[in-house]
């Protein structure tokens, strides 16, 4: 079974519902409401899973914002919450090595996602209303 194959099965058993793939470029896209994960990006090509959320704008001239996500990263168990290039988007990003996956790790991450989002609900708001 290759990486893409394993991952995807791993999805569906954690029951995340898959909206888009691309079998050639190794990506899914999954959403899952329960966790509050919606067009989340897992690129499987390669030999580490990266799962990308996109999480809201910020005001790029609010530096306090950006202490913020610092100080919230601190209390994630699994990734974190990272700048696009632009430095303009809030992405939830982590990365976990394929080859040694298993749905425990997989779920651990989602679920970490999950909790980080109910515990900072009202921050994420305010800082997206700031935009």
């Amino acid at each position: 079974m290759n990486y893409f194959d394993k991952v995807q099965n791993y999805l569906l058993e954690l029951e995340c519902e898959v909206v888009g793939k691309d079998e050639e470029e190794q990506i899914l896209v999954i959403t899952d409401q329960d966790r509050g994960i919606c067009n989340m990006l897992l690129d499987c090509e390669g030999e580490v899973l990266i799962m990308e959320q996109h999480i809201l704008n910020i005001d790029t001239k609010k530096p306090e914002s950006y202490k913020r996500l610092l100080q919230i990263n601190r209390e994630i168990v699994h990734g974190a919450f990272v700048l696009d290039e632009a430095g303009d988007k809030v992405i939830f990003r982590d990365t976990l090595q394929l080859a040694n996956l298993d749905v425990n790790e997989l779920e651990a991450s989602l679920n970490a996602l999950a909790l980080a989002l109910a515990e900072n609900a009202d921050e994420f708001l305010s800082l997206a209303e700031r935009n």
